[in-house]
């Protein structure tokens, strides 16, 4: 348990979707000071959360910066980790991840709550690729070997994914909105934004009751053509789903990825996982962060508190 009135906690990537919004929801809580940790002190992002309270730590992207980490994450009680993206089919992102929860090791840190997915190598006998949900199992796997507390977060498909990688398309009057599943597959979303704070609060404020947990967070089960329904609802845009599936309709919809072959077999392998498998583990609590925090988004929700009418949105620090 926390030995202080009001313990500090580290947030690495405080910049990203998931790592501002643990970052804001702490602070704004009251109950913890939070280290925010980021490449770059000067951007837009990071003065804001030192607006809202944050101490500012930086620390170069990437491996090999593990005595920088040390001091980041020293005299913190708790540490909230994240892998950022790397680039397809290169074994960096297990690096990093022990890489990071060393450090937190190193600098004494007592809780670590980590952002992790699903073992897809293991849950389907090597027969689907998505490395970015494997690493990711695997650093958690790691960290549980570690005398440290350690819950985690399992985050389902982003609302945002399609406000910056998947953005409809117009044709004409109408809006075509590809998306990379089945137009009547039920799948989990959730608004990275707006729900990894909480959960990550929850955790913290309960270390003891967490302990080796791995939680999603899920703000919605819907399919495809509900979300083109409701879209059209609440915007009063014309629009209509657009199947970006298979590998042909992805880069059919989205030529650009075109330029990345490992690029295409990772995304490609993880919504065929997805829709064959389940997105998540068969025995996880898929209502956990919905009984936690009432507030969390459902697509529609999500819709209107945006304001998203189908336009580009960037959400890169």
């Amino acid at each position: 348990m926390f030995t202080t009135s009001k313990p500090l906690i580290s947030v690495y990537g405080a910049t990203s979707k998931q790592g501002r919004s643990v970052a804001v929801t702490l602070l704004e809580s009251g109950r913890f000071r939070v280290r925010a940790i980021t490449r770059n002190r000067a951007s837009n992002e990071a003065r804001s959360l030192e607006r809202l309270g944050a101490e500012i730590a930086t620390v170069p992207a990437g491996l090999g910066h593990r005595r920088e980490l040390v001091a980041a994450f020293t005299g913190a009680d708790g540490v909230f980790l994240m892998t950022p993206p790397v680039t397809p089919g290169e074994a960096l992102e297990f690096a990093l991840g022990k890489e990071l929860a060393d450090a937190a090791l190193q600098a004494g840190v007592g809780h670590i709550v980590f952002s992790t997915l699903e073992n897809v190598k293991e849950l389907t006998n090597g027969k689907k690729h998505a490395p970015h949900f494997t690493n990711k199992a695997l650093v958690a796997e790691y960290i549980r070997s570690l005398p440290v507390s350690h819950p985690f977060v399992m985050l389902a498909f982003f609302y945002t994914n399609f406000l910056e990688y998947y953005v409809p398309q117009r044709e004409g009057g109408k809006l075509l909105m590809p998306i990379y599943l089945p137009e009547d597959f039920q799948a989990p979303f959730v608004d990275p934004v707006t729900a990894t704070g909480p959960a990550v609060l929850e955790m913290f404020s309960n270390p003891g009751l967490y302990h080796g947990r791995a939680l999603p967070l899920v703000g919605d089960i819907i399919s495809p053509r509900e979300m083109v329904q409701t879209f059209r609802r609440v915007t009063g845009v014309e629009a209509e789903y657009r199947n970006a599936y298979s590998r042909d309709g992805l880069l059919h919809h989205f030529p650009n990825f075109a330029a990345s072959g490992l690029l295409v077999d990772e995304l490609v392998g993880m919504v065929e996982y997805a829709v064959e498998y389940g997105y998540f583990a068969k025995d996880r609590d898929l209502e956990w962060s919905r009984r936690t925090n009432a507030a969390s988004l459902n697509w529609e929700q999500f819709l209107i508190a945006t304001g998203w009418r189908g336009e580009h949105r960037s959400f890169a620090p």
